[in-house]
């Protein structure tokens, strides 16, 4: 049967089709058909054979079977069992089955393949054969089928396992990268010519487990990769033993014949781990020889002699916060570059291609592609004084500082906004003498973002940016891109390092997650508001510990508190307890259910040296406390959430539905004088109308805005209610 022609379709990562499409006809394929994520192909099984044996980019070879359409179900089980699976395998063989794409009918993969393995199993049944297992793990014979444009294609994987597995990276870093794209990267550089040069010499300067250099040592001594898998042939029957052989034998005497290459390879990094990880992924590839590793930090690489081809993978940044320092690297790489690869051909991959312009050298090619779902480019240079900028771009200065360069122009946009809105509420927060404001509020509706300022009381500038939800039409890709734009517009204008920079990143679909802190812990800091220091932390929590949006309410309770019992319900972290304090109150009450908030109160009343028995803390239910309490008060500020199902109590506050019942009882434990404070930042809350028939109310929302908010005046809601006159 290897002389018969067989369809085949080999898979390959997004993008390196071309590279793939050139393989295989090295190999002698025939009838070569690129397509997304893969290349059909036409040949003997010798010529599979070679695919799987010299291919450093196909991930599987699959030799197809069958194809037809597929409008529903039926046809998909009848397009299964047209093909005599009793031929193809052994009722002793243990199969599974990787399905991919959908139709309007056929909307699952996971149905699709339980609808071809019912059609293999009924053959076996249907001929008095036991039925063969399903086996996920490492099945003798795996079937694929892929559905495009309505048409299922069935066929069988030549290998028991993945192409791009060598066998050598057992131990791989943080951010690992795969054989077949490493080969990839090698051979768009150019290094298949490259490393025919004499005494050539290819580098990774930030080599991490060394995948780049294992493959590029490994391409210029001709060593296949199928002479390093473990992997084998699949239990399929009309395998030519003989023919795979022959190609094994091929491979061994190209490898025997390109033993003799006197070339060198070099890599560097400061990862002493990622280094070990290296020597021995290269001594489990045979090749350890060929490669020297050593420590160095970036900038303090030398190489002695300009290498032939310098290639390398900058790290990425993963963490919003860690950009300038990636910067930096890129800074450093370039003047590395500049210092020791003068004549060289350089090869740079990256997810962020804006970044390239640091390195300070003209690119004169580059290629797009990924690494796995990452959009990433691999950018070219050939260095030469023409190639190298005369005046070079600086994104980050020695002091860890973002400099303009590092913006697009959306996030120059921003950055301009943010100017004029320092220019402006930053002169009226030091008139007034507020230390901690709202700076930008989605003014440009494309970067949505609240980006709060806290200046700490030994004159720190601290940033807190948290981003709003974006809408549907805005991909991920964008979403994220727009984040990093706004952290380094802020490091800009501000005039930051990113660690006095908390962001707080909207996830999508994390269910009750909807945030995500840049850190897990942060430090507290403190902060001056009128005569009140106060503890917050921009990094712990998914609220700062201070609402901002309450200064006003604070101000007022402070105004008003002197010689006053005041009750703070749902009190948060006891602000407006402490400015009641401050403002003279004869004794305050905080009450809320979470013992964490209300030991941050305790810490809050601790630093201003207010007396611990005279101002009282709660733990407990809210609507409960009020239904048990005896005592009165001349002032309640009565905040609630918008809705609260907290474990601790069997009650479920719904504020549009509660607010009656939590101000009649508010009331109740009002002196005749008293003055009830509620709030609520509920956008579409309704003050139920009955109340104004038992209670005096005024509405003092806009007066409750401060200047820095008047973009958001919906931001909250505040009303006064004192009992009616008699």
């Amino acid at each position: 049967m290897s002389d018969s022609p067989f369809l085949f379709f080999a898979s390959c990562a997004k993008s390196l089709e071309p590279l793939l499409a050139d393989e295989l006809r090295q190999c002698g394929a025939s009838d070569i058909r690129e397509t997304v994520a893969g290349v059909n192909f036409s040949g003997s099984l010798t010529e599979a054979y070679r695919a799987v044996m010299f291919s450093r980019i196909a991930n599987r070879i699959i030799l197809i079977l069958h194809q037809q359409l597929v409008p529903d179900a039926d046809a998909l089980y009848a397009a299964a069992d047209s093909i005599d699976w009793t031929q193809h395998m052994r009722s002793t063989d243990s199969f599974a089955i990787s399905a991919a794409g959908t139709t309007h009918n056929l909307n699952h993969t996971q149905f699709i393949a339980q609808r071809i393995k019912d059609a293999v199993v009924d053959q076996f049944r249907n001929s008095g054969q036991n039925r063969p297992d399903v086996s996920k793990q490492d099945p003798d014979l795996r079937i694929h089928a892929v559905i495009k444009k309505g048409r299922v294609i069935l066929g069988i994987d030549l290998v028991d396992g993945s192409l791009h597995r060598r066998g050598y990276r057992q131990e791989q870093g943080e951010a690992p990268m795969k054989e077949t794209l490493a080969a990839a990267l090698l051979m768009r550089a150019g290094w298949p010519t490259l490393m025919q040069q004499d005494n050539a010499i290819v580098v990774d300067p930030m080599c991490g487990a060394g995948t780049l250099l294992i493959e590029a040592v490994l391409m210029a001594l001709d060593i296949a990769p199928g002479l390093l898998r473990d992997s084998q042939l699949s239990a399929w029957p009309h395998h030519d033993q003989a023919a795979a052989a022959a190609v094994r034998q091929q491979a061994e005497k190209r490898k025997q014949d390109a033993a003799h290459w006197t070339g060198q390879a070099l890599g560097s990094d400061q990862d002493l781990r990622a280094l070990g990880m290296a020597r021995r992924n290269a001594e489990r590839a045979g090749i350890w020889d060929h490669i020297e590793f050593t420590s160095a930090a970036l900038q303090d690489v030398k190489l002695g002699q300009p290498p032939t081809l310098l290639i390398t993978n900058p790290p990425y940044a993963e963490r919003l916060g860690d950009d300038a320092e990636v910067m930096t690297l890129y800074q450093q790489l370039g003047e590395v570059i500049r210092r020791e690869a003068m004549g060289a051909d350089v090869a740079v991959f990256t997810a962020r291609p804006e970044w390239g312009k640091l390195i300070g050298i003209h690119s004169h090619k580059q290629y797009a592609l990924f690494n796995g779902a990452l959009p990433a480019k691999l950018l070219l240079f050939r260095v030469d004084d023409s190639s190298v900028y005369q005046t070079r771009k600086t994104a980050v200065s020695n002091d860890q500082l973002v400099t303009e360069d590092a913006l697009d122009n959306g996030g120059q946009m921003l950055a301009n906004r943010l100017r004029k809105n320092l220019k402006n509420l930053g002169r009226w927060a030091r008139q007034q003498g507020i230390s901690c404001y709202r700076l930008y509020d989605a003014d440009m509706p494309e970067y949505a973002f609240a980006i709060d300022v806290y200046n700490d009381i030994d004159g720190q500038v601290h940033i807190h940016m948290q981003e709003y939800k974006a809408p549907a039409s805005v991909t991920e890709a964008d979403a994220e891109q727009r984040r990093r734009q706004s952290l380094l517009a802020v490091q800009v204008v501000m005039q930051l390092p990113a660690q006095f920079i908390s962001i707080k990143v909207r996830e999508r679909q994390r269910g009750k997650q909807q945030y995500q802190a840049s850190r897990e812990q942060g430090q507290d800091i403190v902060v001056q508001e009128g005569d009140a220091r106060l503890i917050v932390n921009l990094e712990r929590y998914l609220d700062t510990g201070l609402f901002l949006d309450h200064r006003p309410m604070r101000r007022y309770v402070h105004q008003h508190a002197s010689g006053k019992d005041v009750l703070n319900l749902f009190c948060y972290t006891g602000s407006v307890s402490v400015q009641a304090a401050l403002g003279g109150a004869r004794r305050t009450v905080s009450v809320d259910l979470s013992n964490t908030y209300l030991s941050w109160a305790q810490r809050n009343l601790e630093l201003n040296q207010l007396n611990l028995r005279t101002h009282e803390r709660v733990e407990m239910d809210c609507l409960r406390y009020l239904q048990k309490c005896k005592q009165d008060f001349d002032l309640i500020f009565l905040d609630p959430p918008t809705f609260s199902n907290s474990k601790s109590t069997d009650n479920v506050l719904d504020i549009q539905r509660d607010h009656v019942e939590l101000i009649e009882l508010c009331m109740q434990r009002l002196r005749p004088q008293g003055l009830l404070i509620f709030s609520t930042n509920m956008r579409k809350f309704k003050l139920d109308p009955t109340l104004a028939e038992r209670f005096a109310i005024e509405d003092i929302s806009a007066a409750s805005i401060d200047r820095d908010f008047a973009r958001n005046t919906r931001i909250h809601q505040v009303w006064l209610l004192r009992a009616l006159a008699v």
